[in-house]
């Protein structure tokens, strides 16, 4: 027999007091679900506004892309894509929320110096430039909220397995603990009772007698 289930006064305070921190460490897990539920919405509302933006801004960019192609060559667009820089200037910040890490990408999106001449080149490849920055800038933005929704899509499946075992498991158990010692305690304190009522009346009635 577990030594915790005995049926004593301590092991009824010390049952009860962790039957009252396993109903707190429920409702701090169901808040904590509830919290990062309504964060994942929010991004899953964000992402599909940001892939309507960047379905539309692709569409956009290709048609200007192929406006310059037509108006400077394939050859000529080529060798400007190649003076385009790498793009250095990401970083990548977490933030908290309820103790799930979110990434947050930091980088310069007014960044946009010319690499080419203005005199050689049509108004054409100006503004394909600008529409395939507008793309990056929403593709980095996209990346960073789908991955912030599948941490806490992990976070909430964790939170949920021990919101479950705390409420379906521990709680139970200590509850049925509880319940088996106040009632052994209980059983005990009658049978103590009877056991006195009894030595009083048989002293009674020695008394009597004498």
């Amino acid at each position: 027999m577990d030594p915790r289930e005995f049926p004593t006064k301590g092991n009824l305070i010390l049952a009860k007091n962790s039957l009252a921190l396993a109903n707190q460490g429920y409702e701090l897990m169901d808040k904590k679900r509830n919290i990062l539920i309504r964060e994942l919405m929010d991004l899953i509302d964000e992402a599909k506004d940001i892939q309507e933006q960047i379905d539309t801004t692709f569409t956009r960019a290709y048609a200007c892309l192929q406006r310059a192609n037509i108006e400077h060559g394939i050859s000529m667009v080529e060798q400007l894509a190649y003076t385009v820089p790498i793009e250095e200037s990401i970083r990548i910040q977490t933030r908290s929320i309820m103790g799930t890490e979110i990434p947050h990408v930091k980088y310069d999106a007014h960044e946009n110096n010319l690499t080419y001449a203005l005199g050689n080149t049509y108004e054409s490849i100006d503004i394909a430039r600008e529409a395939f920055r507008q793309v990056k800038d929403l593709t980095m933005k996209l990346s960073m909220v789908e991955n912030a929704a599948y941490r806490l899509a992990a976070s909430i499946k964790k939170t949920q397995k021990r919101a479950n075992a705390l409420k379906n498991i521990t709680i139970p158990a200590y509850t049925a603990l509880v319940y088996n010692i106040t009632n052994a305690l209980e059983e005990k304190e009658r049978e103590e009772f009877t056991r006195l009522k009894v030595i009083k009346r048989r002293n009674e009635k020695n008394n009597l007698k004498q």
